[in-house]
């Protein structure tokens, strides 16, 4: 669920790609509009929403909150101007200014966090208002910041340091300062919570280990050797649903996928930790002895974890993000790049090794296969944007004003099982309407 942000990067594309809380969809900024697309097929990939490019030109940053139909939207024409929108109802909920530049938005059903070079700022998601400003903070030009998307672990990780690896977590719901972990040397380049918002995974600008600590105490559980041979710059990190896999994704053509194995599975007969027998065994068993013997450093890299699966992509240098998806209840690996493309990938969850490409989609709505095309229907308006819609269009009865009472029984079923947007365990409602009135407000 990373962001990206591109304006500055040669090798961008003019793209924003980002996944959302849950990876049921994706978002994309361009210079025309920004897209919404739902990740529930392999085949194909269905447009849930377009803005009019009248109002929302050169996006860069866009977020929203898991299924909903609330977004976060900055542009580069208003780089320190965050709106907050209802894409639906084609509405403004509220905007924001700030004193610098957005840097990052983050969002989960307590909290919207707006990153700032050297700030942060903590709202309410129920009624937008700013609860908290964390100021001063370690100059952060990329907005490197992670969110938990968990409301009962609603913790805020950020740079503690600019010249270390410290990841500084805060909690987000009460509004105090948790902990501190010295993750890494170097400072750090990538940081990703659990869905739980029990696990961070962070990377430092070397790019070669990738480490996985316990956020209550800040004690280190995992460290996996990305490579030995050269360097790379993290992209992203990203954990699967039920935090068994990490995925690594870097300016290198290589995306790494880890398992993380407890006490538990490295117990279970016939697991990865068995100890081979013959030649390999004893081989296996004099490094170990060995590695007692030899520097800290040297040893480290002997216990530090491989990657159980790995995806070569057709590129490299070209900005990305990853996630390990639930797509029709199967586990998939999908990678988005600022060139305007999305891949999925199919991992085996026990043997792991070279993952295999399923797919791939342009990220304007169309597909490199032109047949498939045909799949998706045509575009209809819904206030100001554009909403894609099934055969039926039973979508654009409800955004016209049709009341589900009024529908067929084939126009409900199909609204219904077309309908993903699940509502948030915080309802957003300050009025009977379920809705924000409109504000504007400007922050020191």
């Amino acid at each position: 669920m990373s962001q990206i942000r591109q304006e500055n990067d040669s090798n961008a594309g003019g793209v924003f790609v980002n996944f959302n809380q849950d990876c049921t969809s994706l978002a994309v900024g361009t210079k025309e509009c920004y897209r919404l697309f739902s990740l529930s097929s392999v085949d194909r990939l269905d447009l849930i929403y377009e803005s009019s490019s009248e109002l929302d030109e050169d996006v860069c940053l866009v977020e929203r909150l898991f299924s909903s139909s609330l977004v976060a939207v900055v542009s580069l024409s208003s780089p320190r101007k965050l709106k907050v929108c209802h894409f639906k109802k084609g509405t403004e909920i509220c905007n924001y200014s700030y004193s610098n530049t957005i840097l990052a938005v983050k969002l989960n059903r307590a909290r919207l966090v707006v990153c700032l070079e050297e700030s942060l700022y903590i709202h309410n998601i129920r009624d937008m208002k700013v609860l908290h400003t964390i100021r001063d903070t370690p100059p952060n030009p990329q907005g490197l910041c992670a969110l938990s998307p968990n409301n009962d672990h609603c913790y805020l990780a950020y740079p503690g340091s600019s010249s270390i690896g410290e990841v500084q977590i805060f909690d987000a719901y009460n509004l105090q300062a948790k902990t501190m972990i010295p993750a890494h040397d170097s400072p750090l380049a990538a940081i990703a919570f659990s869905s739980t918002g029990t696990l961070i995974a962070t990377a430092s600008e070397k790019g070669t280990v990738i480490r996985i600590f316990k956020v209550s105490d800040g004690a280190r559980l995992h460290e996996f050797r990305r490579g030995v041979k050269r360097c790379a710059t993290i992209y992203s990190l990203a954990f699967s649903a039920d935090s068994n896999f990490l995925v690594a994704s870097s300016n290198t053509e290589t995306v790494h996928v880890f398992r993380l194995e407890t006490t538990k599975d490295a117990q279970r007969p016939g697991s990865s930790s068995e100890e081979p027998q013959g030649w390999m065994g004893y081989l296996s068993k004099a490094v170990s002895v060995s590695a007692s013997y030899l520097p800290t450093q040297v040893a480290d890299v002997f216990s530090q974890g491989r990657a159980f699966a790995t995806v070569h992509l057709p590129f490299q240098g070209i900005r990305n993000v990853c996630a390990l998806a639930t797509i029709q209840k199967v586990t998939r690996l999908l990678i988005a790049s600022t060139d305007g493309y999305v891949y999925i990938y199919a991992i085996n969850p026990t043997e792991g090794g070279d993952c295999t490409l399923l797919k791939q989609h342009r990220l304007d709505g169309s597909t490199d296969n032109g047949p498939e095309n045909s799949q998706t229907s045509e575009v209809h308006s819904a206030g100001q944007g554009k909403v894609k819609l099934d055969s039926t269009g039973s979508y654009a009865l409800i955004v016209r004003g049709r009341p589900f009472s009024q529908m067929t029984d084939s126009e409900k079923f199909h609204d219904m099982e077309r309908a993903t947007e699940t509502p948030p365990a915080n309802p957003l409602r300050l009025d009977d309407d379920g809705e924000f009135p409109p504000m504007t407000q400007k922050l020191d």
